[in-house]
């Protein structure tokens, strides 16, 4: 049991011994340069004159003191704007995990550019878990970007790492996120609208939603799929072409998900080819001339170069779009590649109707 009494006595004398050579560090310069000021115009005889050449003069000293305190300001705001930074990119790295460079035997790398500046995490969010069901894979975009947009993110996130070890069925992981969504919407309406009071409403406010895409590799590299409103993926074998063309499920949250949900097979990942995830900013974003940022394009450029790793693809892709908008997107761009690296062997007792090989 936590002794509640001790930490309170102890955090105030902690903090104070810390921040208190801090703050006679930063009074030292200011106080220094208005001693400078004070000692000039009281014990300077010269400042006591009205002649010409000492009003030059006084006001070189007094401007020299004025720049010394503009300059100390300046430092001082860089130095705390760099320390917000450092623990803002802390709290979003923890947010927005960087993934490993293999899961399960698939090759991952992910890059994702932030419409808000000083924000390396926005409204996109991904993850890549290796669960006894298959490595599972989530992709969404929340409405919105920069700050705003994260406390949704961390809510399906969250949902998302749980659920992904918890449920069989990837309709199950879905239905988890979508539970998980309203309730954190309803909780979001009721905080930005304390004054109506009364419980949180039943349904969450129709701007808010969030387009979620869930994949499911199997260890034999078949592909399971469910998505609600966001862009499918590209599959390169060769070139680059839509893992699926069905229309998605709405987005989640104006709409509940349908009695009957069941995943959608999609093929296999077979050894040596890449999937690539991506939200809607990466195919939205625009030149000056307002054309699109032709993606499977560029996709199919990248695909033929060797040896195609997933971080070079990254790499190129992001290049592209940049040259091809020459400034930040106006909305949150995340790119997910995942390879497969597994090898085939031969099975030494295949199953009647299956393949003879096996995939580890």
């Amino acid at each position: 049991m936590r002794r509640t009494g001790e930490t309170a006595v102890a955090r105030p004398l902690t903090e104070d011994r810390r921040s208190r050579p801090r703050w006679v560090r930063g009074l030292g310069l200011p106080t220094g340069w208005g001693a400078v000021a004070v000692t000039y115009k009281l014990a300077c005889p010269l400042a006591q004159q009205d002649g010409l050449e000492a009003r030059i003069v006084s006001s070189a000293v007094f401007l020299a003191v004025e720049t010394g305190l503009v300059v100390h300001v300046r430092r001082a705001l860089l130095r705390e704007l760099r320390e917000l930074r450092e623990v803002a990119g802390a709290a979003q790295n923890v947010l927005l995990r960087p993934l490993p460079a293999r899961v399960a035997g698939l090759a991952l790398a992910a890059g994702r550019l932030s419409a808000s500046r000083g924000a390396t995490v926005g409204g996109d969010l991904y993850e890549v878990a290796a669960t006894d069901h298959g490595v599972r894979v989530v992709m969404g975009d929340v409405r919105g970007h920069g700050l705003a947009a994260i406390g949704t993110v961390a809510a399906v996130l969250g949902s998302f790492r749980e659920a992904a070890h918890d449920e069989p069925e990837l309709p199950l992981v879905m239905r988890r996120l979508e539970r998980t969504l309203g309730r954190h919407l309803r909780e979001k309406a009721r905080a930005e609208h304390p004054a109506s009071g009364g419980p949180a409403p039943e349904v969450p406010p129709a701007e808010d939603f969030v387009t979620v895409l869930l994949m499911e590799i199997g260890k034999d590299g078949e592909i399971s799929v469910l998505n609600c409103g966001h862009p499918w993926p590209h599959l390169l074998s060769g070139h680059a072409r839509p893992l699926v063309e069905a229309d998605p499920l709405p987005p989640l949250g104006p709409f509940p998900l349908p009695a009957e949900l069941a995943a959608l097979y999609a093929g296999r990942l077979l050894p040596g080819e890449t999937l690539v995830l991506h939200t809607d900013g990466m195919e939205d974003a625009r030149d000056a001339a307002g054309a699109f940022f032709p993606l499977r394009a560029k996709l199919t450029e990248a695909a033929r170069a060797r040896p195609l790793t997933p971080q070079s693809l990254v790499q190129e892709v992001y290049a592209q779009l940049l040259r091809h908008t020459g400034r930040l997107p106006c909305d949150d761009v995340t790119l997910l590649a995942l390879r497969n690296d597994r090898t085939r062997v031969p099975a030494q007792h295949p199953e009647p109707g299956r393949h003879a090989g096996t995939l580890r």
